[in-house]
């Protein structure tokens, strides 16, 4: 309900339209006990729509809903609105806390 209102309300979205996996994603949030959190949903930049080609804020169109994930530590879910894609998460110790700078040779180390 909150993402069809999300895309409906804000996006001017038609519809909305769920892979499997998304409806298999929502069942099991929703018996995780996950169903009250917030919801970030990911989409391209470029437009209200899924389409990045859809410039701007047109109305009308389905929005799809190919996955959802969870980011429980974040505290929020996050639909994947058509193709787009996720970064990787970063590590809980930066690797540039292992690059320095060989004052003898002036060489980089840990970087490689």
């Amino acid at each position: 309900e909150k993402i069809e209102a999300i895309a409906k309300q804000v996006y001017r979205a038609s519809s909305v339209s769920f892979s499997d996996v998304a409806e298999r994603k929502i069942d099991e949030f929703t018996a995780n006990g996950w169903a009250s959190l917030p919801i970030c949903m990911a989409k391209t930049q470029y437009s209200f729509s899924a389409d990045p080609a859809l410039k701007g804020a047109p109305e009308g169109f389905d929005l799809p809903i190919r996955d959802i994930r969870a980011s429980i530590g974040a505290g929020f879910i996050y639909p994947l609105c058509g193709a787009m894609q996720t970064l990787p998460g970063l590590p809980t110790r930066p690797c540039f806390y292992d690059i320095d700078i060989d004052e003898a040779t002036g060489e980089i180390v840990g970087l490689f």
